[in-house]
């Protein structure tokens, strides 16, 4: 099992920036792909980027194209999200997730929850307009 904890998360008015950390211990592999999703109240989760072993591919959601972007450190430990340009609609939990064997994925299922089996707690950003 892969143990996620995320953190960075905090309060910044509109047009500031973020950086999101989510560092994985356990029994980690060189096969795992990550995730970022957000989930804010009263909606459904959503995908935001994704990241494949080693960091060869990533996928976004439109919304965050060009202001997000998804990383990771060189022992494949830690995995960021700096989040750019932020806007109020970006306010929510944003929670990492992994998982340790990654498949052959399209971008709709990178960022689709089921390919993923560990989650962690998440961590809150709000954007104040």
């Amino acid at each position: 099992q892969v143990h996620l904890v995320e953190s960075g998360g905090g309060s910044v008015q509109a047009g500031g920036s973020l950086r999101l950390s989510c560092t994985a211990s356990g029994d980690t592999y060189s096969s795992s792909c990550f995730a970022w999703f957000r989930q804010a109240p009263g909606k459904e989760r959503e995908g935001v980027a994704a990241i494949r072993p080693g960091g060869t591919h990533t996928y976004y959601a439109d919304a965050v194209k060009g202001r997000f972007t998804i990383s990771q450190d060189n022992d494949q430990n830690t995995v960021y999200l700096q989040m750019n340009s932020l806007k109020p609609e970006d306010t929510a939990m944003y929670i990492c997730a992994a998982e340790r064997r990654c498949p052959p994925m399209t971008a709709l299922q990178a960022l689709g929850g089921p390919v993923y089996r560990d989650w962690g707690q998440g961590t809150q950003v709000t954007v104040s307009s």
